[in-house]
């Protein structure tokens, strides 16, 4: 198989020209917030941020309605300099009990690209598929990433040593 036709090669030139810096910004517990986001967005990086963090859970519809208004004006005010996709973080561990309303919302909102954590599930994934969406996933090892691809997560994100949250061993 040549490398460019795995599902990995297609999510990276899926974004190849919609980003200044190949860059995603962390989503941050409590810190990342619509303003950050559009700030990212606009400066040529994936902007990001954790469902969890728009409190109570019917914000994130607002959160979302925001995002995609403000870029859009920002798109069209400056068209060869178009902002860079956004993202929302899942966590789809069990304990989340708020994933199915903010998977629906990320789905009727057609978030460009979510970040799966703690946990790879095909559900999950196909619901992003459906509309288009890409999916990376969180992985601390090499056996959690070929989990996640098998599952068919479009992308992997690394996570080292130090990251907030659940962390990796290794430190590059």
């Amino acid at each position: 198989m040549h490398l460019s036709n795995t599902p990995l090669m297609s999510a990276a030139s899926k974004l190849a020209g919609k980003l200044r810096l190949p860059c995603i910004g962390a989503p941050l517990f409590i810190v990342s917030t619509p303003d950050l986001v559009i700030a990212q967005c606009k400066a040529g990086i994936v902007g990001s941020f954790p469902a969890l963090n728009a409190r109570p859970k019917d914000k994130l519809d607002e959160w979302l309605v925001r995002i995609k208004s403000e870029l859009a004006e920002h798109d069209a005010a400056h068209p060869d300099s178009p902002a860079a996709p956004f993202a929302v973080n899942q966590i789809v561990h069990r304990s989340n009990d708020r994933l199915m309303h903010d998977l629906e919302a990320c789905v009727k909102h057609e978030v460009p690209l979510v970040i799966t954590s703690l946990g790879a599930r095909e559900d999950v994934n196909q619901a992003i598929h459906s509309y288009g969406g890409l999916v990376f996933h969180d992985v601390i090892n090499n056996h959690f990433a070929k989990k996640a691809v098998q599952k068919g997560a479009d992308g992997i994100i690394a996570v080292a040593a130090g990251a907030g949250g659940h962390a990796g061993t290794l430190s590059p």
